[in-house]
C-alpha cells in the first residue's frame, strides 16, 4: 500500500482543506497519517479514515516554539515510513523535506498561503528573510507541488520555477445539495475563520454601529481578546456574538442560516491579495450571498458567476453601503444566491479530488 505523510503546524481539528485531502486519499488505498500539534484547549479528534498524531510543546509561539516543534517533528519523522512526506506551508517543510532526502523519498509542498507574504511576516524583515532564504532553498526541490489558488501558482513559478497545481479549497458536493434544500431563513451577518491582523474585522465592528443586522464571528485567533474589547467600547456588544471555535459540521449548519457571509481582508499583503479563502467556498456552497474582496481569485469567479459583491478596500463605509444595498434590493440579493447556488455545482470536492489523485499519481 503506498504511504504518505502530511505535516502541519495546526492541531488538525479545524483544517477542512486537510481533512478532504486525507480523506480522499485514504478512500483511494493509500495509507495516510496527518501530524500536527497538541494545545492546551485541543479537542479530541473525530474518527478519520486515515491516521491523525499531534506533538505536544512547552513553547506555544514565537522563535522557540518553531524551533522546538520543528525539532519534535524532525525525530518523529526519522523514525516514521513512508513513501511520500508531505509538507503543508513553509514552517513545516525543513524536517519534512530533510527526512524525505535521508530517507530517499518522495517531497511534497502543499502551499495553503504565501507564507512569506502573511502581514505576521511582512512586518519583520529578519524574520521574512529567513523565510524566504527557507522558500528559496527547499521549494525547487520539491517533487509535486500543489496549492490554492491560479494566481498563488502563477506567483510561485516566477519566483521558484516550479508548477504548483491548483487544487482549491471547496466543499464536498454532497454538503452543496445539503445546503442547496435545506434554505437558510437566519437573518443575521456570519464572519467565519482566524481572528487575525488583515483580515478587516476592526473596520467591521466600527461599521456595525451604523448597521442593525446582527453579526455572528466563528474563530479565535491573535485578536481575539482585543476584538471583544472593541465591541464592548463600541457598544455594538449587543448586536457582535463571538462565538469562538466552532467545530466543522456545526459551522456548515450555521452558515446556511446566514443572511450574509463575510469574506474581508486588507490589501496589505501579497498572500491575502493572492488567495481563495475556504469561507467564500463555504459562504457559496450554502447559497449564501458574500462579501467579499476585488481581489484576482474572487474577481475571477464573480466575473462568471456574481456570487458576491466586492470591496476595494475594507472600509466602514462601504461596508455599511454594501450592506444597505443588499437590503434594498431583494431582486439583486436574490439574483447573487440563486448565483451561488449554480456555481456550487462547479466548485465541488469531488471535481478537485480528481486533481489530487492525478498529482499523487506522480509520485
Amino acid at each position: 500500500m503506498k504511504s504518505v505523510i502530511f505535516t502541519v503546524i495546526n492541531d488538525i481539528t479545524h483544517d477542512r482543506r486537510m481533512h478532504r485531502i486525507c480523506s480522499s486519499l485514504a478512500r483511494h488505498g493509500w495509507r495516510v497519517t496527518l501530524v500536527g500539534r497538541l494545545l492546551p484547549d485541543s479537542v479530541p479528534l473525530h474518527n478519520y479514515p486515515f491516521q491523525t498524531e499531534r506533538l505536544a510543546c512547552f513553547f506555544r509561539r514565537g522563535k522557540l516554539f518553531y524551533l522546538e516543534y520543528n525539532c519534535r517533528l524532525f525525530v518523529k519523522l526519522l523514525f516514521t515510513s513512508a513513501d511520500v512526506f508531505a509538507a503543508v506551508d513553509l514552517d513545516t517543510i525543513i524536517p519534512c523535506f530533510i527526512v524525505a532526502a535521508l530517507k530517499g523519498k518522495k517531497k511534497m509542498l502543499d502551499a495553503h498561503e504565501y507564507f512569506q507574504e502573511v502581514p505576521e511576516v511582512t512586518g519583520r524583515p529578519f524574520t521574512k528573510k529567513i523565510w524566504e532564504l527557507v522558500g528559496r532553498w527547499f521549494i525547487p526541490r520539491a517533487d509535486v507541488a500543489i496549492t490554492v489558488s491560479e494566481s498563488l501558482a502563477e506567483e510561485f513559478y516566477r519566483l521558484y520555477g516550479k508548477r504548483f497545481t491548483v487544487i482549491r479549497n471547496v466543499p464536498l458536493r454532497d454538503e452543496a445539495q445539503e445546503a442547496a434544500t435545506s434554505g437558510g431563513e437566519g437573518r443575521f451577518m456570519l464572519y467565519q475563520g482566524a481572528l487575525n491582523a488583515g483580515r478587516g474585522l476592526e473596520q467591521l465592528l466600527l461599521a456595525m454601529r451604523h448597521l442593525d443586522i446582527p453579526l455572528k464571528i466563528a474563530g479565535e485567533g491573535d485578536l481575539s481578546e482585543q476584538l471583544r474589547s472593541q465591541a464592548k467600547a463600541l457598544g455594538v456588544d449587543t448586536k457582535v456574538e463571538f462565538l469562538g471555535k466552532v467545530a466543522p459540521d456545526k459551522l456548515r449548519a450555521l452558515t446556511r442560516q446566514a443572511w450574509l457571509g463575510l469574506n474581508l481582508l486588507e490589501n496589505n499583503s501579497l498572500s491575502y491579495y493572492y488567495s481563495l479563502a475556504n469561507k467564500f467556498f463555504d459562504y457559496l456552497s450554502c447559497g449564501v450571498p458574500s462579501l467579499t474582496m476585488n481581489f484576482p481569485e474572487y474577481r475571477r469567479i464573480n466575473n462568471r458567476y456574481m456570487v458576491s459583491l466586492l470591496l476595494n478596500e475594507p472600509t466602514p463605509e462601504g461596508i455599511v453601503q454594501a450592506v444597505r444595498q443588499l437590503e434594498s434590493n431583494p431582486a439583486l440579493y436574490d439574483k447573487l444566491q440563486s448565483n451561488a447556488l449554480l456555481a456550487s455545482k462547479e466548485y465541488h470536492w469531488e471535481k478537485e479530488e480528481q486533481k489530487l489523485l492525478a498529482v499523487m499519481e506522480q509520485v
